[in-house]
């Protein structure tokens, strides 16, 4: 009998030796893959074998050195996928990770495919066959129009029952073992490939088999051991960017809506979530979401490497991603209130949907725009109206106002002058918030000598009555964000 390794039979990373399977629509992604010129889009979550099986398939039907395997998170790589979009490059071209590219890219990307496919087995154009997550297809429909009939376009279908029993049974019998128990690998994996492997692999380990075993053995298991042992397992790996992104750019004791998103998705089945739907499903965050997924959720994620490697965000489509499936198999499972304790976030303070709310004339919406853009920066949430104006459809200003500006702001930011005393808006949200004055919530920016009722001419703030610069506005900035922490 030879020995195998564990390792080598549950496969953790890299394609599976003796423990693949085949998905069930595996057959009709095969059909369109053999297809020559025929364009190919796989799409679905991560840890659903998309790559394994593209990766199969190729191997079963040719020679791989005639294909070339592209990832959109190599920069190498990209540049090799431009100068394919851009000069219509000859050849077979898997491409993984799609939709990290640009959406420029990816549609001279499509419109080359779908040449590609009216011209058939004459084409000089590439084959090429585009992995991502979740949509890619439908999205790429909204690209290039008359696509979808060109394209083969599959989701890799989660395993059943029976298929990760036959995974399972085909690692039992390379490692001469017996795992009792089935249905409750499936019911803990509901048919991942890349979980149920992770779960075997710690079985075994749990029960000292790391190797063959000379005389056969059966293996039970408790699920919830298991668990414990593959969350602590990752432990190592993602506790701390999943403390980072909880914490943000900048971290303040009361700015918690990334922790308060992850914690929700979290709940979900799937690691893939639309950030609008998931706000207007829990209302009891749909401030924090409404407050992150406009920019500062892009900010966040430009502004640290190492998340920008293990979560992904489409701002256009509020498509939010976790891309690894062992971290969203961490984040399902890790204990949040030690999390929301070691991230150093204070119970105690009261949660606001916006840290400062700003209210101006129409006059100085320029202001107005460049105090939210720096203020973002900072990763302070900021009501901006224009920021959420389709949020404002169809509701009564008077009364979302008056809870924005009295009830759910930290403080106020008001850009004072004439154009605010006389206009009705603005005098509306003065009489809202004139109120907190006395909380010291206030923030002015006098831009003129234009004097108010309600608002006393010693309230301290930012004197910008005379030509101010950008260097004026980002001392202001800088004063505020520490006022607010």
């Amino acid at each position: 009998m030879t020995i195998k390794n564990l390792e080598d039979v549950f496969v953790t990373e890299g394609v599976p030796l003796y423990t693949f399977v085949k998905p069930p629509n595996y057959n009709e992604i095969l059909l369109d893959i053999r297809k020559v010129g025929k364009p190919v889009i796989i799409e679905g979550q991560s840890g659903t074998g998309k790559t394994t099986t593209v990766k199969k398939i190729l191997e079963q039907l040719t020679e791989s050195s005639e294909i070339i395997y592209l990832s959109a998170r190599k920069a190498v790589d990209v540049e090799q996928i431009v100068k394919i979009a851009n000069n219509s490059l000859g050849g077979f071209y898997v491409i993984d990770d799609f939709h990290r590219l640009s959406s420029e890219l990816q549609e001279k990307l499509a419109d080359i495919a779908k040449i590609a496919a009216e011209e058939g087995h004459d084409s000089k154009f590439p084959k090429l066959i585009l992995i991502g997550i979740n949509q890619i297809g439908s999205e790429l429909i909204q690209l290039v129009p008359d696509i979808a009939k060109r394209f083969g376009i599959h989701k890799i279908e989660s395993g059943t029952a029976d298929v990760i029993k036959n995974l399972v049974d085909s690692g039992c019998i390379q490692l001469n073992i017996s795992i009792t128990n089935l249905d409750e690998i499936f019911k803990e994996s509901k048919g991942d490939y890349w979980l149920t492997q992770i779960l075997c692999q710690s079985i075994c380990a749990i029960h000292d088999v790391t190797e063959t075993q000379s005389e056969k053995s059966q293996i039970q298991y408790i699920i919830e051991d298991t668990r414990l042992k593959v969350v602590g397992k990752l432990e190592a790996s993602y506790h701390i960017p999943v403390k980072d992104f909880c914490r943000g750019k900048r971290f303040r004791k009361s700015n918690d809506p990334y922790f308060k998103l992850l914690r929700l998705i979290g709940k979900q089945n799937s690691s893939i979530v639309d950030l609008n739907k998931l706000a207007n499903q829990y209302e009891d965050v749909k401030g924090s979401i409404n407050n992150i997924k406009e920019r500062r959720l892009d900010i966040l994620l430009e502004s640290k490497e190492s998340l920008s490697r293990y979560f992904y965000y489409n701002s256009d489509t509020k498509n939010f991603a976790i891309e690894d499936p062992a971290l969203f198999y961490y984040i399902k499972h890790l204990n949040w209130d030690k999390l929301r304790d070691d991230c150093g976030f204070n119970d105690g303070e009261r949660n606001y949907e916006f840290e400062v709310a700003i209210s101006f004339a129409g006059e100085n919406r320029e202001l107005a725009r460049k105090f939210t853009e720096k203020l973002e920066i900072f990763d302070v949430s900021v009501f901006f109206d224009e920021l959420y104006e389709s949020n404002l459809l169809g509701k009564a200003l008077t009364k979302q106002f008056t809870r924005i500006f009295n009830d759910e702001s930290k403080f106020v930011l008001c850009l004072l002058d004439a154009h605010h005393h006389d206009k009705i808006w603005p005098t509306f949200e003065r009489e809202t918030f004139r109120v907190r004055v006395q909380e010291e919530a206030i923030i002015p920016a006098y831009l003129d000598e234009t004097k108010f009722l309600g608002i006393p001419e010693d309230l301290y703030g930012f004197d910008l009555k005379h030509e101010f610069s950008e260097n004026d506005i980002d001392n202001a900035v800088i004063k505020l964000v520490e006022r607010i922490s």
